[in-house]
């Protein structure tokens, strides 16, 4: 989805561990800007307004603008990004430029709206078993997120990518019977009340009080 929102770029003629460290020391983090039949031009931005956008409600499929340097902005997306392990600050982006022109393909999120039947009156179970579809569309086209109400829904039924309401300049690229989510009965072990315990196997026991197995050997039971 298309935003109105540009971030500055200042390009890097360096690159390498030293120079990104010195980069987030600074405030700014190491990125890439490639895409569209143009060389790959390695810049410095800003990670706050880099983290705003990911965590924004359109997240990575945010089209915002680039300038480079001072320059007229670029439409682009953050097709890839890196946080560190333990303080979970970012370190690096990829950033996708982006012809308004041309449709591509993105995964755009799967939202549940409702109580469900077979939950509410059946004591079900609702699963979501897809969190994102794939589509292809223009890039302003792109959707925040596909919304699937699951009030109707019973036991043992499910909603499916094929089922989702589509506009007309969006195509479905994930396969029509993938299951977003469903309503599954608890599993027999649940529901059912636990068994109780089988009772142990029964002892023999001989004569002088010993205890011996019921089933001993063939060969030592010869013997005796």
């Amino acid at each position: 989805m298309r935003k109105d929102i540009t971030i500055a770029a200042a390009p890097r003629s360096t690159r390498g561990k030293n120079e990104a460290r010195r980069l987030r020391v600074s405030g700014q983090m190491p990125a890439v800007i490639y895409g569209t039949n143009k060389d790959p031009v390695a810049v410095a931005v800003s990670p706050k307004e880099v983290s705003k956008i990911l965590h924004s409600s359109t997240g990575h499929n945010t089209i915002f603008d680039v300038a480079v340097d001072g320059g007229a902005g670029e439409p682009v997306m953050i097709v890839d990004w890196q946080h560190h392990p333990l303080r979970g600050n970012l370190l690096h982006i990829d950033l996708q430029r982006i012809d308004l022109e041309k449709a591509l393909i993105v995964s755009v999120p799967v939202h549940v709206k409702g109580e469900a039947r077979g939950v509410k009156l059946q004591g079900g179970l609702l699963e979501l078993v897809s969190r994102e579809i794939e589509i292809e569309c223009l890039p302003n086209d792109i959707p925040e997120f596909f919304e699937v109400d699951v009030t109707d829904l019973a036991i043992n039924q499910a909603v499916r990518a094929g089922d989702l309401k589509l506009a007309e300049s969006v195509t479905l690229i994930s396969p029509t019977d993938a299951v977003l989510v469903h309503v599954t009965s608890l599993k027999a072990e649940e529901a059912a009340p636990a068994e109780t315990d089988k009772p142990a196997e029964p002892e023999v026991v001989k004569a002088k009080g010993k205890k011996e197995d019921a089933e001993a050997p063939a060969a030592d039971k010869k013997k005796k």
